[in-house]
């Protein structure tokens, strides 16, 4: 994995700005912390840092191709391409020749190749820059699910483009700003394609190219979700899933350092464990727990039993090496955590807790393992979420994690120590009923597909493109923030196509969610893992967790020249301040509302976010 930067102008000569290139990816040096690039000419400056995976001696960036004294094209890339050797001997009886043995070299080649198209013989997790001199252009490419981010931010006269907002804002003409709509945008917890929450920043979708040029940016899909009749009989669907995703695991498992997979004992992240023992001989496994939690125990709407005792059940089934990440309250609540976690997102999360744990879960990881699988997305895929069975979150008008969130709150989750003037103009609820409007409208009905199959692939492809990307963005960020590169098999583009298009009457064949990857996968697992119901990333239940929140929480509600004292419900705040008990850590209302604003409070401080409401 690594970090890319850039700055391409038309009208200024940028030869000499290596060093604003610098500071642009010094931002990123979590991300690539084995080396660093730049490289500049008249009209453009890449900068990359470098986390070293395959061809570990060579394969420097920014990586140029010259031809007579003429540089052909040079990229900046972040990613891999699990089909990259394929594509060498293809362009290699083409006439290309190459100097190194990794992937990219493979991209640039492919981009003098097939020009912008070359993104559709890529399979992998990719973005990357291409600056092509002798066309003065620049091509920004994304992957097909956006497993990579890649955000760009238009000035007078070109762009800047990085890995991460922090790398665009480390350049001195652009400002750190939230307006409204941005604000409505992160509280309402939706991930709109192209939409970066900060005002002049744009992310540029998933499965789409941008060519920058002298006329402007031009952004191009070269993928989407294809909608289309599934034919295969049951038997068949699930022999094909399992087909497809071993495949992918097989891929996924490709590397020149320390791999390994994250276990949680759900059916997901085990049946990349059991793939990758049959694939690849003796897994390394880690599951993250908490100090006590088992002990202590207590379900609640989310989470019907602790994850350890299956976590641990799998790896001896499978014959995993098998390491427990046990995390005190301690950590948790350490305010170095917290501030790197908030960092490396950029932007505040209403479940900062889980942030935490999973950044110190993969900073652990990364003492063992510089790769790491995990089982993200297949709820997505296969209708693993309540809110796929529950008909009072199915199809509402809005997103039905909004939905869920307003039955705890009038403007949706986290809000409720908010300011309710703030609230009610930015109108959350509102903006995210508009943008599920518009994504709906993306998905067509499908020939001799009945109304509730129609329904329930509407409310597949808001997962897969509005919930999704947020759940790939924190993987991304908080393993990059590590130095660990994370690889997602589930998010393989074939496997997603064929998943996508099941319909939901096979999902839940026997009355259970993800009742297809349970079958696929039946004779790799223990039962008890199979026939077990899904159950969320954990979250600490330790009420030593709340006394600290509620310490934090009524320093800053005291706090009147505090940043994100104006943001605030005051009498909310007063109320909740004035009451002499711990925050409740069960559930999804008290917590998450002071979460929030401690979020809020750091970001504004931090990260000298101007807010223009």
């Amino acid at each position: 994995m690594c970090g890319i930067a850039g700055w391409v102008d038309f009208r200024r000569d940028l030869s000499g700005e290596g060093a604003t290139v610098r500071t642009m990816v010094a931002t990123l040096a979590n991300r690539g912390p084995d080396a660093e690039g730049v490289w500049t000419d008249r009209q453009a400056a890449l900068g990359h840092r470098r986390l070293s995976v395959i061809d570990l001696e060579h394969s420097t960036q920014p990586m140029t191709v010259e031809e007579d004294g003429r540089t052909l094209a040079v990229v900046v890339h972040n990613g891999e391409i699990y089909n990259f050797r394929e594509l060498r001997r293809t362009l290699e009886a083409r006439g290309h020749r190459f100097r190194t043995s990794g992937d990219t070299e493979v991209v640039v080649r492919a981009y003098l190749e097939w020009g912008e198209r070359c993104v559709e013989h890529l399979d992998g997790m990719f973005a990357f820059a291409v600056w092509d001199p002798g066309r003065g252009r620049l091509l920004l490419a994304r992957d097909r699910l956006g497993i990579k981010p890649l955000f760009y931010a238009r000035t007078a006269q070109g762009v800047l483009f990085g890995s991460e907002p922090k790398a665009l804002f480390a350049h001195p003409a652009l400002e750190c700003a939230v307006d409204a709509e941005g604000l409505a945008e992160l509280l309402a917890y939706i991930a709109t394609p192209g939409h970066a929450v900060y005002r002049g920043v744009r992310e540029l979708p998933a499965g789409h190219t941008a060519v920058i040029a002298h006329g402007g940016v031009t952004e191009s899909a070269y993928w989407s979700l294809p909608n289309r009749p599934h034919t295969d009989d049951a038997a068949t669907t699930v022999d094909t899933v399992r087909g497809l995703l071993a495949e992918s695991v097989e891929a996924h498992l490709v590397s020149d350092v320390p791999l390994c997979t994250l276990l949680s004992g759900g059916v997901d992240s085990s049946a990349i464990a059991a793939l990758a023992a049959r694939a690849g001989g003796r897994p390394r496994t880690f599951a993250v727990d908490f100090e006590g939690h088992t002990e202590r125990f207590q379900k609640d709407f989310w989470h019907e039993d602790p994850d350890a005792p299956y976590a641990a059940e799998v790896a001896r089934h499978v014959g995993a090496d098998h390491e427990p990440v046990v995390l005190r309250t301690a950590d948790l609540v350490d305010p170095v955590v917290d501030a790197a976690a908030l960092r490396s997102q950029d932007l505040p999360r209403p479940i900062p807790d889980m942030d935490r744990s999973l950044y110190l879960l993969l900073r652990a990881v990364r003492r063992r393992s510089t790769v790491a699988l995990m089982g993200e997305a297949a709820d997505e895929l296969f209708g693993g979420y309540r809110s796929f069975q529950d008909p009072s979150l199915v199809d509402t008008g809005n997103f039905p994690w909004v939905t869920m969130g307003l039955k705890v709150a009038p403007h949706g989750m986290s809000t409720g120590l908010l300011d309710p003037g703030l609230l009610k103009k930015i109108d959350v609820p509102g903006h995210a009923a508009q943008r599920y409007a518009e994504a709906i409208a993306e998905v067509p009905r499908v020939a001799g597909e009945s109304e509730l199959e129609h329904r329930m692939r509407r409310v597949s492809h808001v997962h897969l493109t509005r919930w999704m990307p947020l759940l790939l963005t924190r993987d991304d960020r908080l393993s990059m923030a590590v130095g660990l590169e994370l690889r997602v098999p589930y998010c393989e583009h074939r496997l997603v196509e064929y998943v996508y298009n099941i319909p939901w009457e096979m999902k839940t064949a026997d009355g259970r969610e993800k009742s297809v990857l349970r079958s696929a996968v039946a004779d790799l697992l223990p039962a008890s893992v199979t026939e077990r119901r899904k159950s969320p990333f954990p979250i600490t239940q330790d009420p030593g967790y709340g006394r600290v929140l509620k310490e934090r929480f009524d320093a800053v509600v005291h706090d009147p020249s505090g940043p994100v004292a104006p943001l605030l419900d005051r009498e909310a705040c007063a109320r909740l301040a004035a009451q002499d008990r711990p925050i409740e850590v069960s559930g999804w209302g008290e917590r998450r509302d002071v979460e929030m604003v401690l979020q809020l409070d750091t970001w504004l401080r931090q990260h000298r976010v101007r807010l223009d409401l």
